[in-house]
C-alpha cells in the first residue's frame, strides 16, 4: 500500500516536472507590459525578460528609472512613466501600451508596483495611511489591469500579480498585509473570471527580500514617524518599552532579506513563458517553510504564536 502511494505521489511530480518544462513558443513577437520597474523585482524581471528576447514594456514612476533602465536593456526594451494612483497615467499608459503591441495584443502584465507603508500596530495609524497603501498596492492595481485586459484577451496571455506571504499572514499592522490580502481576493476571482477566454492569472507570494521595499533604514523612520503622530492616548497605551522593541525589528529583517531576487523574477518569468504555469509561486525558503505553513495552522495557534512572540503593550491586561 505505501509502495503505491509513494509511486503515485512520484508519478504526480513527475509530470508536474514535465508539464512546467514546457515554454511557449515565439517569444520574441510577446509583449510584456511591468510596473514598478525603477528598482527590485520589476527592474531585475525587465532585464531578464529582455535577455530572453520578450518585448519589454517597462512603467517606471520616475524619468530617472527608466533612464537607468534604458542603458541595462536592448532596444527592444521600451518605458514610459506611470503613477498607479493616478488614472490620467494609467489612462496615458494604457494607450501608449496599445499603440506599441498593434494588433498582436499584451501576452503579459506583471502588477509589480507598490509601496511599504507602515508596519506598526493599527492604534498608532489613521485613515489616510491605510489609503496611501491601498491606493498604490491595490485599487492601483485594479485600475491597471482593468485597463488592460482588452489587450491581454486579445493575446490569450497571462497577469501576473505579485503579492506576499503577509497576503496569507498578517503579521503587522498598516496597510500593507490588508493589500495583500485585496490582491489575493481579487486575483483569484480573476483567473476564475478568465478561464473561458484562456487567460492564465498567477500569484508570486514571495518571502522578505532586501529590496526598496524592505529598507532597514526606511522601515526604522517609519516607525518613529507613526509614533509621532500617535495620539498622547495611545502612547501611553503601549508605552516607550513597546516602541524599543519595534524598533529593533529592521534589524530582523537581516537574515531573510538576503535571499537572491532572481527567486522571485524567475518564478515571474516562468508565470509568463510556460505553457503550463502554477497558480501560485512562493519564492523564498521563509515563505516556503515558515509563513506558508503557518497560514494553513489554526488560526488559534498562530495567534497565540505571534501574541507569544511578540512585545507586550504597557496597559495591556
Amino acid at each position: 500500500m505505501w509502495g503505491c502511494l509513494v509511486a503515485l505521489v512520484g508519478l504526480f511530480f513527475l509530470v508536474r516536472w514535465y508539464r512546467e518544462r514546457q515554454v511557449v513558443s515565439q517569444l520574441q513577437d510577446k509583449y510584456v507590459f511591468i510596473t514598478g520597474c525603477d528598482s527590485g523585482f520589476g527592474n531585475l524581471l525587465a532585464r531578464q525578460l529582455d535577455m530572453r528576447g520578450l518585448r519589454v514594456l517597462a512603467a517606471c514612476l520616475t524619468e530617472k528609472g527608466a533612464k537607468q533602465l534604458r542603458r541595462q536593456t536592448s532596444d527592444r526594451a521600451e518605458t514610459v512613466i506611470l503613477d498607479v494612483t493616478q488614472t490620467e497615467s494609467i489612462t496615458a499608459a494604457a494607450q501608449w501600451v496599445k499603440e506599441c503591441v498593434e494588433d498582436r495584443g499584451l501576452w503579459g502584465l506583471v502588477n509589480n508596483a507598490g509601496i511599504l507603508g507602515y508596519l506598526v500596530s493599527n492604534q498608532w495609524l489613521t485613515k489616510q495611511d491605510f489609503v496611501d497603501v491601498l491606493n498604490v498596492n491595490l485599487l492601483g492595481m485594479i485600475e491597471v489591469t482593468l485597463s488592460l485586459l482588452p489587450l491581454v484577451r486579445k493575446a490569450r496571455g497571462r497577469v501576473v500579480n505579485i503579492s506576499s506571504v503577509m497576503g496569507r499572514v498578517a503579521m503587522f499592522g498598516g496597510g500593507y498585509s490588508i493589500s495583500k490580502y485585496g490582491l489575493e481576493a481579487f486575483s483569484d476571482s480573476l483567473r476564475r473570471e478568465l478561464l473561458p477566454f484562456d487567460v492564465k492569472v498567477a500569484m508570486i507570494e514571495p518571502g522578505f527580500f532586501q529590496t526598496n521595499l524592505v529598507d532597514k533604514e526606511r522601515l526604522a523612520c517609519s516607525i518613529e514617524e507613526a509614533w509621532d503622530h500617535a495620539s498622547p492616548e495611545v502612547k501611553e497605551l503601549y508605552g516607550l518599552e513597546f516602541l524599543e522593541v519595534y524598533q529593533k525589528l529592521p534589524e530582523e529583517f537581516k537574515p531573510p532579506v538576503r535571499q537572491d531576487l532572481s527567486l522571485v523574477t524567475d518564478c515571474m518569468e516562468h508565470a509568463l513563458t510556460a505553457r503550463h504555469p502554477r497558480t501560485r509561486y512562493s519564492p523564498g525558503w521563509d515563505a516556503k517553510f515558515f509563513y506558508l505553513p503557518l497560514s494553513y495552522m489554526p488560526t488559534c495557534l498562530v495567534d497565540a504564536m505571534v501574541s507569544w512572540l511578540g512585545p507586550k503593550p504597557a496597559k495591556a491586561l
